[in-house]
């Protein structure tokens, strides 16, 4: 199932896909990863796009664990702002697309495989978990989750488990605060080919935050925007994903916006 839109915007994506040389599922899975994280940002696994990223309206872009693809980086930030653009001016989406209650207020990170799907609220310490229609609401707690992982069959909960500063958990160890039933068919839902990738390698996570900052005057950058990128970047380190010298040179770089 593939996320529904008037023929407004498939023919506003054609034309982004053209003019941006990209296919038209890679910029409706951005499109989509943009309608999840608020227009302001989004967490994103797209072939075309060097895999696995991350952008913020205003603050850092990564792509393909590579922090340097400057050329990559750019292209990855206009595509986004003019999908955000798009966002902002057109309703793309219906609001019956979402599965998770409305008060949890907008995912850090949305995946899923099979019939279980996941939606991170970083904001509400919140974690949503669907199993074949049926929605459970977990109590995060001090958890700032940073990873996900899902096996193709597991137990009760699809064998979903998450990273945190304190390590690797599942739902089991968290306190259910809520249930949900599905009574009809969304109206949509995310374009399977986004969240399928995006489970099996989850993009990288900036620290908890209920939206993107904005652009800050003068070359320094806004502080909190500075300080979410650093310790996003050092989780990426702790996993392995940005090397020793990688870490060092982008650090000193944001530090030096202070």
């Amino acid at each position: 199932m593939e996320a529904t839109v008037s023929s407004e915007v498939e023919n506003a994506i054609a034309d982004i896909a053209r003019r941006h040389g990209l296919s038209r599922e890679a910029v409706l899975a951005m499109l989509w990863a943009l309608h999840v994280g608020g227009g302001t940002m989004a967490q994103f696994s797209i072939p075309e796009l060097g895999g696995s990223g991350q952008w913020m309206q205003g603050g850092m872009t990564m792509v393909g664990g590579n922090l340097f693809d400057n050329a990559l980086k750019a292209r990855v930030d206009a595509l986004c702002s003019e999908l955000a653009q798009l966002l902002a001016t057109t309703a793309v989406f219906p609001p019956s697309a979402n599965w998770w209650p409305a008060n949890l207020g907008v995912p850090s990170a949305v995946g899923g495989q099979n019939t279980v799907r996941y939606a991170i609220f970083p904001s509400t310490r919140r974690l949503a978990i669907q199993i074949d229609g049926v929605t459970k609401v977990f109590d995060t707690g001090d958890h700032h989750i940073g990873g996900v992982q899902q096996q193709q069959q597991g137990g009760a909960y699809g064998s979903v488990t998450f990273t945190s500063q304190f390590g690797t958990f599942d739902v089991s160890s968290l306190a259910e605060v809520g249930t949900h039933r599905v009574t009809e068919t969304p109206a949509a839902a995310p374009a399977p080919h986004h969240q399928s990738q995006y489970q099996s390698q989850p993009a990288p996570q900036f620290a908890p935050q209920t939206q993107a900052p904005e652009p800050a005057s003068g070359a320094s950058g806004d502080p909190a925007a500075i300080v979410a990128a650093i310790e996003s970047l050092a989780g990426l380190h702790e996993r392995g994903i940005v090397s020793d010298e990688e870490f060092a040179a982008k650090k000193a770089e944001l530090l030096g916006r202070l």
